[in-house]
């Protein structure tokens, strides 16, 4: 498991969820296992009830990466580490050595998640502050990202949306 928390799972895992149920609408129950299953999870089956509360985690953190001041995002954080179960402990399984884990040894799935995502956007803000994290800078694009670079100047979503916006910029001065 990566030590910095801007190449983590769960910094992705957060991102992908957050723009799954806030941006594409792509947040079907089986969607929402697969997008587990991707980022390292391990899922099962969960009820209808439960997906809600993965969707409500989504829509919980967005605010997190459409923060512009460095004390909202912290605020943010701060009340849900308050208010998420944790207790870290070390562990060993599956082959993955020793790391950490973040909920309770006797939580489910969505807390592990919850506690998993909260406790590496932290540790990437503070590395890093909210330079690393945003809403897209492509004009009609809304989805959020976490920037896995060595320089840290992302801005988009996506090498489609920013080579689109670059491509439009170009065009623009082309036509002055």
């Amino acid at each position: 498991m990566p030590t910095t928390g801007y190449r983590s799972q769960g910094v992705a895992a957060a991102v992908a969820l957050v723009n799954a149920v806030t941006v594409t609408g792509d947040d079907g129950d089986e969607a929402l296992r697969a997008l587990l299953r991707e980022h390292g999870f391990a899922w099962r089956e969960f009820t209808p009830e439960e997906a809600g509360l993965y969707r409500d985690w989504a829509r919980t953190l967005r605010p997190f990466f459409e923060a512009a001041e460095l004390a909202d995002a912290v605020a943010l954080l701060n009340e849900l580490l308050l208010r998420i179960p944790m207790n870290p402990h070390l562990s060993v399984h599956d082959g993955h050595g020793l790391h950490l884990h973040y909920a309770p040894p006797s939580a489910g799935l969505l807390a592990r998640f919850r506690a998993s995502t909260l406790m590496w956007l932290a540790a990437l803000v503070c590395e890093h502050g909210l330079g690393r994290t945003g809403v897209c800078a492509a004009q009609g694009c809304a989805r959020v990202y976490a920037d896995t670079s060595r320089a840290g100047r992302r801005r988009f979503c996506s090498e489609s949306c920013a080579n689109r916006t670059n491509v439009a910029a170009f065009r623009a001065r082309r036509r002055m």
